[in-house]
């Protein structure tokens, strides 16, 4: 059965234009993952509460990190696949799990093309309902769909592989400064009834099943090892909330406006909850972060990009696709 590899990251508008932000908005927010309310409760306050004025924000933002080849989300992705895609003798397609190219498209490419034992790869280091479960729901979804024919697998999660903790924290080493008073892990942040239902079904199936706050806790203390780090030289923050709810803690935006009065001065930060740099990392943490921080009493703010197009980062997928196309 011919082979082949599907990488799904998460996805961004077709433009920085408030529809096609809009558009992709309600897309990702009515995803039963994202917002687990019922069908008729996200739909009210999806379209009632957020679409209303969040797409106009929201586009301003993405104005600010647009390149002239468009969304840097996608466009890294684009270029992760071509250099996989060198490295292997089998297809390797691309897709987001919102907006353009679609999951159906990168599955039909690889239909195409004679394919039908397909690698799905969701781009995410850590497992989550939003993230990881919500991809592999819309891919089987559609393999049920259209394409019956096929098989399907999916990459596991790799937030403490040591391929992975090796290649991330020899990214953070070449950009953290010399002199730095903390090193922050921001991760992106989820609401705590995700993480409650993840305690609630490893109760239920006795199954050793991580919660991601614990995964990203794992990922920083991993990191922190290799890199020989003292323990008051980090610390774990989570960033991105949305509404009202409660979502794990602590937040990022609060340590930034608190780190200076503790007399951190110099900071660096990273975001390993993303293995490329898009509006949540480049805006929200760079741009928005790096003011908060400094408005604060900061003196020095240092963000260290995502893995994005590194060698090294393609050589550890490479290393990982090959040992799925032998076995």
């Amino acid at each position: 059965m011919s082979k082949g590899i599907l990488l799904v990251n998460l996805g961004s508008p077709d433009s920085t234009k408030v529809e096609d932000v809009r558009t992709y908005l309600r897309e990702f927010l009515m995803d039963k993952k994202v917002l687990d309310s019922p069908w008729i409760i996200r739909k009210t306050v999806v379209e009632l509460f957020i679409l209303p004025k969040r797409p106009i924000k929201s586009a301003e933002a993405y104005r600010k990190i647009w390149t002239k080849d468009g969304s840097p989300l996608i466009v890294i992705s684009k270029i992760l696949r071509e250099m996989v895609q060198k490295q292997m003798d089998i297809p390797v397609s691309l897709a987001m799990r919102y907006k353009n190219p679609s999951i159906e498209v990168g599955l039909q490419e690889l239909y195409d093309k004679g394919v039908r034992d397909i690698l799905v790869v969701p781009l995410y280091p850590q497992y989550t309902m939003s993230s990881t479960e919500t991809v592999a729901d819309k891919v089987l979804e559609i393999q049920n769909k259209k394409f019956k024919d096929t098989e399907i697998n999916f990459l596991k999660a790799f937030y403490n592989h040591p391929d992975y903790i090796k290649v991330l924290a020899e990214s953070i080493k070449e950009k953290l400064p010399e002199n730095y008073d903390k090193l922050l892990f921001s991760y992106h942040g989820i609401p705590e009834r995700h993480d409650n239902k993840a305690i609630g079904a490893a109760k239920r199936t006795k199954l050793p099943i991580e919660t991601y706050r614990n995964q990203c806790f794992e990922t920083t203390k991993l990191v922190a090892a290799y890199l020989e780090l003292p323990e008051d030289k980090y610390y774990t923050s989570f960033q991105s909330r949305l509404g009202r709810d409660p979502w794990i803690k602590p937040y990022t935006d609060h340590i930034l406006e608190e780190f200076p009065e503790q007399g951190v001065k110099n900071l660096a930060i990273c975001t390993p909850a993303f293995v490329s740099d898009c509006l949540e990392t480049l805006e929200e943490i760079s741009m928005e972060g790096r003011e908060e921080f400094l408005k604060a009493g900061g003196e020095s703010f240092t963000y260290i990009p995502c893995l994005n197009d590194r060698q090294d980062w393609v050589d550890v997928l490479v290393k990982w696709l090959k040992g799925w196309q032998n076995n």
